[in-house]
C-alpha cells in the first residue's frame, strides 16, 4: 500500500508541473515553487510560535488541551508537507497552514482522534498513585512524610 501511495503522489506532482508548466511557462513555474517554499518556511516559524502559545494557555486553563493539540497536529502536518516536494503537497501544506483552513479543518481532526484514541484509551487500565490518607485538599497533599523502611510508619502512597 505505501509504494502504491508513493506511486500515486509522483503522478500527481508530476501532472501538476506539466500542468502549471505548459499553463505559465519553465521559469515561472520554477519561482513559484520557490516563492511557495519561501512562504511556507515564514509561515512555519510564525503558526509555530503561535502554537506554543496555545499549549501555554491551554496549561493556564484559557482554552481546552485538546484545541491546541489539534491546532499542533495541523501546522506539524503542514510543514512536514512543505518539506515534501512539489506543487500539490506544497499548497496542502501552506493551506493547513493558514488559521482559516485550520479553524475549519479543526472539528474533523478532534473527532477523528476522539474516535480512534478513545478505544485506546478505554482498553488500558489505570495504574496510577493513590494517596493513602484522607488529608487531601484540592490536590495538595497536607499530611506527608518520608519512609526510608527503617521504621514502622505506614507508607504515605500505597498501590492498591
Amino acid at each position: 500500500m505505501p509504494a502504491v501511495l508513493f506511486v500515486l503522489y509522483v503522478i500527481v506532482e508530476i501532472a501538476a508541473l506539466v500542468g502549471v508548466g505548459h499553463l505559465i511557462g519553465v521559469i515561472p513555474t520554477i519561482l513559484l515553487l520557490i516563492a511557495g517554499s519561501a512562504a511556507g518556511m515564514l509561515m512555519i516559524g510564525a503558526q509555530g510560535r503561535r502554537v506554543f502559545e496555545q499549549f501555554r494557555r491551554a496549561g493556564r486553563g484559557e482554552i481546552a488541551p485538546g484545541t491546541a493539540v489539534a491546532e499542533g497536529a495541523l501546522v506539524a502536518t503542514g510543514g512536514v508537507l512543505m518539506f515534501v516536494p512539489g506543487l500539490v503537497t506544497s499548497l496542502f501544506g501552506l493551506l493547513l497552514l493558514l488559521p482559516p483552513t485550520r479553524f475549519l479543518i479543526r472539528p474533523l481532526v478532534t473527532a477523528f482522534a476522539a474516535r480512534r484514541f478513545g478505544s485506546i484509551v478505554d482498553a488500558v487500565p489505570y495504574h496510577g498513585v493513590i494517596i493513602d490518607g484522607d488529608d487531601v485538599v484540592d490536590g495538595v497533599v497536607v499530611n506527608e512524610w518520608y519512609d526510608d523502611g527503617r521504621t514502622n510508619t505506614r507508607p504515605a502512597i500505597g498501590h492498591n
